[in-house]
């Protein structure tokens, strides 16, 4: 396998098929020690089904993983150890009240009563502690997410994989999330973090990777992703009635409470053209704007364009 020290997963050549579904078709990257890594793709991409045969709960047709050095399957028992998945599910057992069922899971681990205090200070960081008696029947969906990502770091993994975390969550829960995640990932967790939610990946990860029908089609710096298309935005509110002129229409990328944006080349459509095609046709601006491209745009270009070439295998 191809991994080096400063690996925290390293995922060589994996293969999944069901039926005649290739779920993954010879996906391979390496996410380094103490990253925030984003992990995206569109639904059916492939990112659930690798998420489950890192932890061991999958097996892959062909391909290797390792954690930390360790093969997931070889040495499955010290990988396991050594990650935290927060599922997309909420899976919960409803007849234990929440403290119970932290310190039960950190037994599995292996875990005693040394582990108890690293539990309160959890419960208090994820705003838990009014609920540490309460049965777990009893929650809200929101506060059974935070059990379920309490339970994932129980045991202290340093490698954290969120799988959509915050999907159908408030904002309180999100912003407790993020301070507490962002906070271990400053003391070194590396954090692999699946998720619909593009600003969120944006603001969080230092490296992205984008998977669709079962391949890698990009791994690049967040920074990198967000510069890679020579456009930008331009809003358009119009102050009279009229048709765009024709040179324009082609650039109308949306409409959208009556205004319109076009996206621009920047060096084929410069923005002080747009405005003389408009004056030319008798049309005058009530309002303008524009905006540099975010990753929700390079995530479309990328997932929608099936003519480009996927990265090779063992990109880093």
């Amino acid at each position: 396998m191809n991994t080096s020290s400063t690996d925290a997963l390293s995922i060589d050549g994996v293969r999944k098929a069901y039926g005649k579904v290739q779920a993954l078709d010879g996906v391979s990257f390496n996410i380094r020690r103490g990253e925030f890594f984003g992990l995206l793709g569109p639904n059916g991409a492939g990112k659930s089904t690798l998420i489950s045969i890192i932890a061991g709960l999958v097996r892959a047709d062909e391909g290797r993983i390792g954690v930390l050095g360790h093969d997931t399957v070889r040495d499955w028992r010290s990988a396991r150890r050594l990650i935290g998945v927060v599922p997309q599910e909420l899976v919960f057992d409803p007849f234990f009240k929440v403290v119970d069922m932290l310190r039960i899971q950190a037994g599995y681990y292996g875990c005693g009563r040394e582990s108890w205090p690293w539990i309160d200070e959890m419960l208090v960081k994820l705003d838990l502690e009014s609920k540490r008696n309460a049965s777990m029947r009893t929650l809200s969906g929101g506060m059974k997410r935070r059990v379920l990502i309490a339970q994932a770091l129980v045991h202290r993994p340093p490698v954290v994989i969120l799988d959509e975390p915050t999907a159908g969550v408030d904002v309180e829960l999100r912003r407790t999330l993020w301070s507490f995640m962002s906070e271990l990932h400053a003391k070194g967790t590396t954090v692999v973090l699946t998720t619909h939610y593009l600003e969120e990946a944006q603001d969080l990860c230092e490296r992205i990777a984008i998977i669709d029908k079962g391949k890698v089609r990009v791994i690049e710096t967040t920074a990198q992703l967000l510069n890679r298309h020579p456009f930008r935005f331009l809003r358009i509110k119009l102050a009279n009635e009229g048709a765009l002129p024709e040179s324009l229409r082609p650039l109308v990328s949306g409409e959208k409470n009556g205004s319109i944006e076009l996206r621009l080349d920047r060096e084929k459509h410069p923005i002080g053209g747009v405005f003389t095609a408009l004056r030319a046709a008798g049309l005058d601006l009530e309002d303008v704007h524009t905006r540099e491209p975010d990753l929700e745009d390079i995530f479309i270009e990328l997932t929608h364009d099936n003519s480009r070439p996927a990265v090779a295998g063992g990109a880093r």
